[in-house]
């Protein structure tokens, strides 16, 4: 489920016809038509991507693409038009306008734009914060974590950084491998220069040859000026070419003649463009095993792995667990504006505990969500709420936090959950079993609920309700709290409100 954010600054009626595929696709949609309007959705939602009309009542384009041009961090704006023209499209991108498109509208295009990290747009030299210009080392991303596992990464990633050599970034999912990427960058003497980063998976073959090496006017249908692609605006600085390993063989064989000449040729040119460019790439496979499959060029990867740089994984480093938990902890807690929030022992028991398949990534999701569950008080093995565990109660003020089915407040395991290594098994003679409830069966699962019985759908709509408080009234957020998709959410409310329970 998708939980990227578009922006349409343009007349309902142009644009809604593609609403409905894209909010089942889990697409948080915005529309306004006028500044105004669209100021307050960037401020409230942050949007991934803006797609606005050139010219609407009070309101003109250029505009927008001025305030980008300050703001590296401004989501890319693509114009959208129903009669556009050559000079017209020219003009907009050479202000910053990231494409130019004319309508109708194609839903496959949108979501393949908006599958690129919104942090994946260039960002010039010239245009970063204050007209500043970083100096090597600064402004990288911290790297935390002490273990000796990361610790010689990182040596290695400062002594080749100054480098022009191409390195090749490898290790599982979300181990943290783009952020390596541009902690070279910011420690290489191209800080100066822009960083560009690509995901090789996010588009087709033949849209992803466009967005690399820029396409001349008349190239295909639909391109009515012409573009630079990522390459030529990165020259001078940095290209991350993201999930590398899925790039199409032919496509492959025009990197390669980029990595040994430093010249690309634009779709439908006939003039050949000289880049200087500094070519990271990274991926989560086994290169040599898709060599070996023919489903990777081999002297593609020899050119790529000059440097290699392999990633371990959060299970391999030891207590750097701890020290990221609470590193996300503290950004959660000044994001949302919460107080203090400690980790409870019972919380880093587990922590130490679970093997974390996701790596850092899923560590940074489950922080997150602990931070809106725990809203203050100390974090609990029930606030991380993974996929297969069941709801905890969301005590009031001044009570006691439910427990998780299945962990107990000495930081039990859930079931599933891998024991430390070395760690003993719990025996049934380890403690007492608890006396049954005097005249009823206790489920095994069963919370411990005071009062009457609640009915399931009633329960249903107070945890919907709890979530989407948990959320501040972000659906998308509250929905992948709840583990149900958007659209069911969006159902969901709509049968509360038909039945006088407005609770979003």
């Amino acid at each position: 489920m998708s939980n990227r954010r578009l922006l349409f600054l343009a007349p309902a009626q142009a644009v809604t016809s593609v609403f409905p595929q894209l909010r089942d696709a889990g697409y948080e949609l915005g529309i306004a038509e006028n500044l105004k309007g669209a100021s307050v959705f960037i401020r409230k939602s942050g949007p991934d991507v803006i797609f606005a009309r050139p010219n609407l009542p009070g309101f003109r384009v250029e505009d927008l693409l001025a305030v980008g041009a300050e703001d590296p961090n401004f989501p890319p704006v693509i114009v959208i038009t129903d009669k556009g023209s050559p000079e017209e499209a020219e003009r907009l991108m050479g202000l910053g306008a990231r494409d130019y498109w004319i309508e109708p509208l194609d839903v496959e295009r949108i979501m393949a734009v908006a599958r690129e990290p919104r942090k994946a747009a260039p960002v010039p030299a010239s245009t970063t914060l204050g007209g500043h210009k970083p100096a090597p080392g600064e402004g990288a991303p911290k790297i935390v974590g002490s273990n000796p596992a990361i610790g010689r990464v990182l040596r290695l990633a400062r002594q080749v950084a100054p480098s022009k050599a191409t390195v090749l970034i490898t290790g599982e999912s979300g181990t943290g491998k783009e952020m390596f990427a541009r902690y070279l960058h910011a420690m290489s003497k191209r800080a100066r220069g822009p960083f560009v980063a690509v995901n090789c998976a996010a588009l087709p073959e033949h849209l992803l040859e466009s967005e690399l090496f820029g396409h001349e006017k008349g190239a295909f249908t639909g391109a009515i000026a012409r573009k630079l692609g990522r390459f030529e605006l990165a020259s001078g600085g940095t290209i991350l070419l993201d999930e590398i390993s899925e790039m199409d063989l032919a496509l492959q064989a025009k990197l390669l003649r980029v990595l040994q000449e430093g010249e690309i040729d634009r779709v439908g040119g006939s003039e050949t463009v000289r880049v200087d460019v500094r070519v990271l790439a990274t991926t989560n496979r086994d290169l040599e095993d898709w060599v070996k499959q023919g489903k990777f060029r081999q002297d593609l990867y020899f050119r790529l792995n000059v440097i290699p740089l392999r990633l371990p994984a959060l299970r391999e480093r030891g207590d750097d667990v701890l020290d990221l938990a609470r590193f996300f902890v503290d950004m959660y807690v000044r994001e949302y504006g919460l107080p203090a929030t400690p980790l409870s022992e019972a919380a880093v028991a587990w922590l130490r505990n679970y093997g974390f398949p996701g790596n850092v990534r899923e560590l940074q999701n489950l922080m997150e969500r602990a931070v809106l569950l725990a809203n203050g008080r100390p974090i609990e093995p029930a606030h991380f709420l993974l996929e297969n565990d069941e709801w905890p109660l969301f005590a009031e003020e001044g009570e006691e936090e439910a427990a998780l089915p299945g962990a107990s407040a000495s930081g039990a395991l859930p079931a599933g959950a891998p024991a430390a290594a070395g760690a003993a098994p719990a025996s049934a003679g380890d403690a007492p079993a608890a006396a049954p409830a005097s005249g009823a069966a206790q489920d095994a699962g069963a919370s411990h609920l005071a009062g009457p019985v609640i009915p399931l759908h009633e329960m249903e709509r107070i945890m919907i309700a709890k979530g989407l408080e948990a959320t501040a009234g972000n659906r998308t957020q509250a929905a992948e709290l709840l583990g149900i998709s958007v659209r069911t959410l969006r159902n969901k409310l709509n049968e509360y409100r038909a039945q006088g329970h407005a609770i979003d």
